[in-house]
């Protein structure tokens, strides 16, 4: 079952077709460096948590994070896969367009540089480059494996936010389909929330994220 368990943190290729570029996704923006230091607000439906990213934690990701956040990726995103004790994971946009925009620009693999303990924030990803939008809060200390497992000769996942308010918040998400949506993500990436409020109706999301300081 542990196995399990941690297999679907790594992300199943998907294959889409760009069919556009919407005007809520510009290409450029993807270039934009992240400052060193910045805090941002989630709004969720179970209240606020405020995440702290500092960039020497894994400088080409959190480059992304602050681009997603400060371009409104996650509106109406769901918290589709919470594991008891384990992780709470977003990051599939409701429009395919928009996920399949950012997914095609990649990052770079780094090494996980801090553990993930109770309350840090990494990237999903399944193989070299593959983080994308897909993020998880570590529920509990999760660095003893986190930090080292390998996968696709990958190792680890390395952080990018800490969660520094509202962690009772990330714990209060709905955990009672756990595992269920694993095998569904390219569903949930086709068909949105429409799909996921029809079958999945208990299911906490994320109203809005936005960058609230920086230095």
């Amino acid at each position: 079952m542990k196995k399990i368990k941690y297999r679907y943190l790594f992300l199943g290729v998907v294959l889409v077709t760009i069919l556009s570029c919407k005007s809520n996704f510009k290409l450029k923006w993807t270039n934009e460096k992240a400052p060193e230091y910045f805090t941002a607000k989630f709004e969720t439906t179970k209240g606020d948590f405020v995440i702290e990213s500092r960039r020497e934690w894994s400088p080409a990701a959190v480059d992304r994070l602050y681009q997603l956040i400060e371009h409104g990726f996650y509106t109406d995103i769901a918290i589709f896969r919470v594991l008891p004790n384990f992780v709470a994971q977003f990051g599939i946009h409701n429009d395919s367009t928009i996920s399949s925009s950012w997914n095609r620009v990649k990052i770079k693999d780094e090494p996980v540089l801090k553990p993930n303990t109770q309350g840090s924030v990494s990237f999903a990803r399944g193989g070299p480059e593959s983080r994308k939008t897909q993020l998880f809060i570590n529920l509990k200390d999760n660095s003893p494996r986190l930090d080292t497992i390998s996968f696709m000769d990958v190792t680890g996942f390395p952080v990018v936010a800490q969660v520094i308010s509202g962690f009772d918040v990330a714990e209060s998400f709905y955990d009672g389909y756990e595992a269920e949506l694993d095998d569904k993500q390219d569903k949930i990436f086709a068909q949105g929330n429409t799909y996921l409020k029809k079958n999945y109706p208990k299911l906490d999301y994320i109203h809005k994220a936005y960058i609230t300081k920086e230095e």
